[in-house]
């Protein structure tokens, strides 16, 4: 092998191994494990993580991108502390930016995958029943209905919006103040709406639902807060 493809070889295993630290990381933040307002030790993530501090330290900056890291001269590092204010901002870009996903999802969206949509809304039924009405919007990935319907729209700049710049912010929110919100079969009846008009290819009908229903989301978010105290970060 030249130099120039070891070389080439050498760079592209340093930024999937700094994308998968970055995905680590989030997740960590999301879950809590790395605490709000934290200081980020490069020394001590590289030592839990096994990694060395080059690929750490580029997955730090991926983090300070999605907004979930902030680094202040002669400080650093430190993860991000959550406030109305910016839950407020961020909902209000969610609001209009899913609102947009759901108008195009009612168009775009093929047969297959509103019948998987309603299969896995039927799954989150049944952890309700099963788990005393647990929040399901805590499911992530592929079992998130959200991220389905903002895939469904099609649209690569929309998506990458809300699944990588927004989508982190959101699950930290939705995750810190779980506990404080109520009726999680009011969610679900809410998703089942939308899925029905996107279904029956009503985007007006399916944008007014979604926007709506984040509308709903934040406000309870800003109850919560304002109950756990974030509200006065």
């Amino acid at each position: 092998m030249t130099r120039l493809a070891t070389d080439n070889l050498a760079l592209i295993k340093s930024a999937t191994l700094s994308e998968d630290l970055a995905q680590q990381l989030s997740n960590a933040i999301v879950q809590g494990h790395l605490a709000q307002g934290s200081k980020i030790s490069e020394a001590e993530l590289a030592k839990q993580y096994g990694v060395s501090r080059g690929p750490l330290r580029e997955a730090i900056v991926k983090l300070e991108g999605l907004g979930l890291v902030t680094r202040t001269a002669n400080v650093g590092a430190r993860v991000i502390e959550l406030n109305l204010k910016d839950m407020l901002d961020t909902f209000t870009m969610r609001e209009a930016l899913e609102g947009m996903a759901a108008r195009l999802a009612a168009e775009t969206m093929t047969q297959n995958e509103v019948t998987r949509l309603y299969a896995l809304l039927d799954q989150h039924q049944s952890h309700l029943d099963n788990n005393q009405d647990e929040q399901y919007m805590q499911q992530g990935g592929n079992d998130d209905f959200h991220l389905r319907i903002i895939h469904a729209s099609q649209n690569t700049k929309l998506i990458r919006l809300l699944t990588e710049e927004l989508y982190a912010i959101i699950r930290m929110y939705r995750r810190h103040t779980s506990d404080q919100r109520s009726d999680p079969r009011q969610a679900l009846r809410e998703h089942r709406a939308i899925l029905d008009a996107i279904a029956n290819h009503e985007g007006d009908l399916a944008e007014l639902l979604m926007r709506r229903h984040i509308s709903r989301a934040s406000q309870l978010l800003k109850q919560a807060m304002e109950k756990t105290g974030l509200a006065s970060h």
